[in-house]
C-alpha cells in the first residue's frame, strides 16, 4: 500500500507519540503517575507504567520500519490498540479510578492516537 503525505504524517506523528509516551513509561514511570494525577500510587503503576513503556516503544518503532509488512502489521494493530485504550481510559473516568482531568486527557490522547491510526491506514482514492 503506497504512503500518501497524509497517511506517511499521521503514521510518523503516531510513531513519535508512542515512542514518547512509552519512554516516558519505562524510563520515568513517575512522572506518567504525575501526569495522571495519581501520585499515591506512582510505586505500585511502577511495573504496569514499564511494561506499557516497552511495548508501546515497540510498536512504535515498528511503524517507523522500512519493512512494508512490519510497519502494515503495526498500522492495523493500532487500530485495536488505540480504540482500547480509549475506552479503557472513558471508563477508568466514569468509574472514578482516575480523576476527571487526567481521565478527559487520556481518553483524547488515545482518541487522537485512534484518529492517525485510521488516516495512516486510509487506502489512496
Amino acid at each position: 500500500m503506497a504512503m500518501t503525505p497524509i497517511r506517511d504524517s499521521a503514521r510518523v506523528a503516531l510513531a513519535v507519540i508512542r515512542i514518547l509516551n512509552g519512554t516516558l513509561g519505562l524510563l520515568a514511570p513517575g512522572v506518567l503517575a504525575r501526569r495522571l494525577e495519581v501520585e499515591y500510587a506512582a510505586e505500585p503503576m511502577a511495573y504496569p507504567f514499564r511494561m506499557f513503556g516497552i511495548r508501546t516503544i515497540l510498536i512504535g518503532t515498528d511503524l517507523l520500519t522500512h519493512d512494508p509488512a512490519v510497519r502494515s502489521h503495526a498500522l492495523r494493530a493500532a487500530i485495536v490498540v488505540h480504540a482500547s485504550d480509549t475506552v479503557s481510559a472513558y471508563a477508568a473516568g466514569a468509574s472514578g479510578a482516575l480523576p476527571r482531568r487526567a481521565a478527559r486527557m487520556t481518553t483524547a490522547i488515545s482518541a487522537l492516537n485512534v484518529v492517525l491510526a485510521l488516516l495512516a491506514n486510509r487506502r489512496a482514492p
